[in-house]
């Protein structure tokens, strides 16, 4: 066991957990933060994906030793009520089908948006090639993507 502190959508968090306890299952079990998403659980379809000191990462694959002292943004730390422009744009493009990749579908994005304010086509699709969503939104979360930029 190891004291642990990293910062977590704005909340500075001190705790004692085996250094080795993937990122995934803090936010989920210990801190009671259930909008990331377990799927996969080998870094291969984006839904556990949260940010890192503002770069998207994939928390089921990461130990928590790897975020000590840094800034963690889960799905909930975007905006506490629906207001950043891709949540907003994910609900006026009707993206979600069944809705469980989406948090981090949105993370990514997010991600994307803080670098490149106005990505074309190519660079949506090729940072987003990086998530599964199993229904298939693909069209309308390009959209969505491209409607959030006009706003942020």
């Amino acid at each position: 066991m190891a004291q642990i502190a990293f910062t977590i959508n704005g909340q500075p968090k001190s705790l004692e957990l085996d250094p080795a306890t993937r990122l995934l299952w803090v936010i989920r079990d210990t801190l009671g933060l259930t909008g990331t998403k377990y799927s996969c659980g080998m870094s291969l379809c984006g839904s556990c994906t949260v940010h890192k000191d503002g770069e998207a990462i994939r928390s089921c694959t990461t130990p928590v030793s790897a975020v000590a002292g840094s800034e963690i943004t889960t799905i909930e730390g975007l905006s506490a009520d629906l207001s950043h422009p891709l949540q907003r744009a994910w609900i006026e493009e009707e993206v979600s089908q069944c809705g469980y990749c989406q948090p981090g579908q949105i993370m990514i994005a997010a991600a994307l948006l803080a670098k490149k304010r106005r990505p074309s086509d190519r660079d949506i699709d090729t940072t987003m090639s990086r998530a599964l969503c199993r229904c298939g939104t693909y069209q309308r979360i390009r959209r969505a993507i491209h409607r959030a930029a006009r706003e942020v």
